[in-house]
């Protein structure tokens, strides 16, 4: 694996934007992921849409060929970071951190969109896909 996927990419790429498939096609969807958190947010984003079997059953089919990365080995670093982030004055969403720190625990690249909040954590190492 080399890149963990953020809920933004992934629901852009649900969408059918900013030709993401190609892109993923071309660094090979089994050298990505997401983590656990993304999971949930787009199963919520799914339940909160207005076709959420469709939108849930989409969820399903794109993660029987995606790692889902479990936190556990995220949580040392999230909490480090968080209290650092704190003293410093730059804090994220809870959310973001723990994706973001599931990215730094697993060595992958963050792809985000949002790169504004996912640059505050150290260590990161982040790629933005979107080209608007």
């Amino acid at each position: 694996m080399l890149y963990l996927l953020d809920t933004n990419i992934c629901i852009h790429f649900f969408r059918g934007k900013f030709n993401l498939l190609k892109k993923i096609e071309t660094v090979k969807l089994q050298n990505c992921a997401i983590s656990e958190i993304t999971l949930a947010e787009l199963v919520f984003e799914a339940e909160n849409s207005s076709n959420p079997q469709m939108n849930n059953e989409l969820i399903v089919q794109f993660t029987e060929h995606l790692n889902i990365l479990p936190l556990l080995n995220a949580i040392d670093f999230y909490a480090k970071e968080k209290v650092r982030l704190r003293k410093e004055g730059l804090m994220i969403s809870d959310f973001d951190l723990l994706i973001g720190a599931t990215a730094v625990a697993n060595n992958l690249i963050m792809v985000t969109e949002n790169t504004k909040e996912f640059q505050r954590i150290s260590s990161l190492k982040i790629e933005n896909w979107i080209k608007r």
